[in-house]
């Protein structure tokens, strides 16, 4: 069944497959944050920052649209390679233990980010392609075997974006988040912020292979 996973909140997971609109905002430096609208239009997820891009970020944190907090992304220092661990909710001494991990892996002629959920053994994804390019996908590996292409489950997906009006190909900072049914939307925002803060809008970024990605409207 397509969907499904871990689940920030359930009024995330939306019954069918759905397009959330994520656009870069600006509020003292440009690009420093994201809005995310739902497909009426309604704002459904934020993210502020308030210090210039070129400063490393530590900590993230993903609010709905009224400034609850939802997810807190801490980066793990020190560490060889970057990693990243997610926390639901704010990250409190009741709330100490992450929920899920995201990591860069390289093994012999395999590249990709994993997301190892700690609450489910079983539960693993991998995200391949080009978040530089708006052109990525993430995929449910959990209980299969990793080299197995046919075997991988895309829950989710970001594409470029073009305008409804003119066909024509919006920037980088306007894309597609686009949702297989069940799959929480908080969640896959939350590693959209993540693959943000490791890549941004430059250099190269490829996880394997990149997936064919359509220019929907």
């Amino acid at each position: 069944m397509a969907g499904g996973g871990f689940i920030v909140d359930d009024k995330f997971c939306f019954q069918e497959e759905t397009n959330l609109t994520v656009r870069k905002t600006s509020v003292f430096y440009p690009g420093d944050g994201f809005i995310v609208y739902d497909p009426k239009g309604e704002v459904i997820f934020r993210y502020d920052c308030y210090g210039p891009d070129s400063q490393p970020i530590d900590e993230l944190v993903l609010m709905d649209a009224t400034g609850k907090c939802l997810l807190t992304l801490l980066r793990k220092k020190p560490s060889l390679h970057q990693r990243w661990e997610g926390f639901v909710g704010e990250k409190t001494q009741d709330n100490k233990e992450p929920a899920f991990s995201v990591c860069r892996s390289s093994i012999i002629g395999r590249s990709a980010l994993l997301v190892e959920v700690y609450g489910d053994p079983g539960e693993e994804y991998q995200i391949k392609g080009s978040y530089t390019q708006r052109c990525c996908t993430i995929y449910n590996t959990s209980d299969t075997e990793v080299d197995s292409a046919s075997s991988r489950e895309p829950v989710a997906e970001i594409k470029r974006k073009t305008d409804p009006s003119t066909h024509v190909l919006l920037g980088k900072d306007v894309f597609w988040l686009c949702l297989k049914p069940r799959f929480d939307g908080a969640f896959a925002m939350g590693l959209v912020l993540i693959l943000d803060q490791m890549y941004g809008d430059d250099g190269d970024d490829t996880l394997e292979e990149v997936d064919p990605c359509l220019h929907d409207s």
